[in-house]
Formats: structure tokens, sequence, C-alpha cells
């Protein structure tokens, strides 16, 4: 027996989950904008971070899908654990190689975890608001 309770994120962590998102995405690209490396190579990290952003959010969604007994095919949920490892496994390989500083190494590879938690606090917070929203829709009311 599945019974769905809901509680509404507070304001801060909606707010905090926002600015973690935008901070590491912002701080990446800004990085990688200044940075004194060739265009495929700033083409390389950014498609890393694009792609570590949707398998992050993907997998969020398919685990909340399963708790609350959403079907999602094995294949899927797996594909989105191997899609999560590469990115970053990709992150992790193209810094080890690269020709940067290890401070400049720290700094993208914190920048990428602190956006891709964001994204995934942000997905929760999506997700656990509209599910208070359907299971209260007297506080939904009261609140607009």
């Amino acid at each position: 027996m599945n019974t769905l309770t809901a509680q509404r994120p507070t304001g801060a962590f909606v707010g905090a989950s926002w600015a973690a998102l935008f901070v590491g995405a912002v701080t990446y690209v800004t990085g990688l904008w200044n940075a004194q490396m060739a265009l495929n190579e700033k083409g390389y990290y950014f498609t890393v971070l694009a792609f570590g952003l949707f398998a992050a959010v993907s997998l969020q969604k398919t685990v909340r899908d399963r708790l609350e007994a959403i079907p999602v095919t094995g294949i899927y949920y797996g594909l989105c654990w191997v899609a999560l490892g590469l990115a970053l496994l990709l992150l992790t390989v193209g810094l080890w190689n690269a020709t940067l500083t290890g401070s400049e190494k720290g700094y993208y590879a914190m920048a990428f975890l602190l956006a891709l938690f964001g994204a995934v606090a942000v997905q929760k917070n999506i997700r656990d608001i509209a599910l208070f929203e359907r299971l209260n829709p007297a506080s939904s009311e009261a609140d607009a």
C-alpha cells in the first residue's frame, strides 16, 4: 500500500536550490568564457555540463517516479545512471588530462558538482510542490 503524503518545501530551500543551480552553472560557464583554451575544449566542457545537468535531472525524475509508483522501464532507469556516470567520467578524464592548474581543475569540478546538486534539488522541489498542490487543493487556492 503506497500512501502519498506531501510537504511543501520551504521558500528558503527552494531559493537555495535555484541559487545553487545558477551559481554552479554560471560560475562554470564564466570560467569557460574566460579560460585560455581552444574553442573545441570549451565546447567539450560546456557539452559535459549540459549532458550532466540533463542526466542528473532525468535520474532524479526516474527515481521519484518509481517512489510514486509511476512506471519506469528498467532500461531507462539504468540508462539514467549510466548517463550520469558518463558525465562525471568525461569531466574527470577531461580535467585529469587538461593543461590547467590544480586550482582551475578544482574550480571546474566544484562548479560542476554544485550545478548538478542544484538541478536535482530544483527538480525535487518542483515535484514536491506539484504533489503538495495536487493533494491539498484548498491550500494552493489560499496561496493565490
